[in-house]
């Protein structure tokens, strides 16, 4: 397809200066959502709507593992006249950490990355049900089959899941405690999930059609050395951008990642990382501090499309 432009089962980009009803349609972008397809907590289709309410031109729906929320969130932007840029989220391991990777452009059709994807899935299954069986062994009455309807189906289940159901148990005061005291890394219920490296992931995004972008580059706890360092290496590797304009970055953050990417060829580009009320102060659009992403970002993604 033509750059700067999807099919239209997922929208359509408004073209510069373009108008609606006689007003200058809005140009706010939001490249870093999640649906209950993964962790979140509203649907694929309501992601969308949620978008146009903000005034947002375009929203990317990045699932975790997964692209399946892309046909009813596809079919919602087109009523909606909002764009929608498919995509999805990919934990990866590297130097230690576990960064997050963005793949934007890719669709739920046959191809390397989403054979990847199938195979990140099933392993998810099997953590999540070794994830229930330690905490019952941690004398937890819970079960799998309670996460799996809080979820709304197995391919769904994440952490947020079981931290929801812990909550509801009275095993903790909130979803952010029950990561705190249980599931998060090095606490008595975490349970490792499969990982690979951010080059792979590179690989395959360029061999499905795909460009990928490192998300929220702090979270890796980096120095300002080691993260640029970091930052070059996987631009060599093929990266297309890293996440400047991150949902609860400041503005003094988000210049210093804006001044990384530029340093090595890459986009800035920007999301909320909205999940819902699990996530609090974000909305669609919106986030702590300056919630605005500059819509370039998306044309400029674009050209980077193999």
């Amino acid at each position: 397809l033509p750059h700067g432009h999807l099919a239209p089962h997922y929208g359509r980009a408004w073209p510069a200066g373009a108008r609606c009803a006689g007003m200058v349609c809005p140009h706010m972008i939001d490249l870093h959502t999640h649906s209950t397809c993964s962790d979140g907590t509203d649907p694929p289709e309501r992601i969308v709507e949620l978008a146009a309410s903000a005034g947002c031109s375009a929203v990317a729906l990045t699932d975790h593992d997964t692209l399946v929320g892309l046909e009813a969130a596809g079919l919602r932007a087109g009523e909606l006249a909002v764009r929608l840029v498919p995509g999805c989220e990919v934990s990866c391991a590297y130097r230690g950490r576990n960064p997050h990777v963005l793949v934007y452009f890719v669709t739920d059709v046959e191809g390397p990355l989403q054979e990847e994807l199938a195979r990140l899935r099933r392993d998810r299954k099997v953590r999540n049900r070794r994830l229930v069986a330690r905490l019952q062994s941690l004398h937890a009455p819970i079960t799998y089959e309670e996460i799996v309807a809080e979820a709304a189906g197995e391919e769904s289940v994440g952490r947020p899941h079981v931290a929801t159901v812990l909550v509801r148990h009275g095993l903790a005061e909130s979803i952010p405690d029950a990561f705190e005291r249980l599931l998060g890394e090095g606490k008595p219920a975490y349970i490792p999930k499969a990982r690979v490296s951010p080059s792979e992931i590179a690989l395959l995004a360029k061999a499905s059609g795909g460009v990928p972008v490192l998300a929220h580059p702090f979270t890796l706890e980096m120095s300002p050395s080691e993260l640029a360092s970091a930052v070059a290496e996987l631009a060599e590797a093929g990266f297309a951008g890293i996440e400047a304009y991150y949902g609860r970055y400041t503005r003094d953050e988000r210049a210093a990642l804006r001044d990384l990417a530029q340093r090595n060829g890459l986009v800035a580009t920007g999301g909320t990382d909205y999940h819902g009320p699990v996530k609090a102060r974000l909305s669609v659009g919106g986030g702590e501090g300056d919630p605005s992403v500059p819509d370039h970002g998306l044309d400029d993604l674009g050209a980077r499309r193999p």
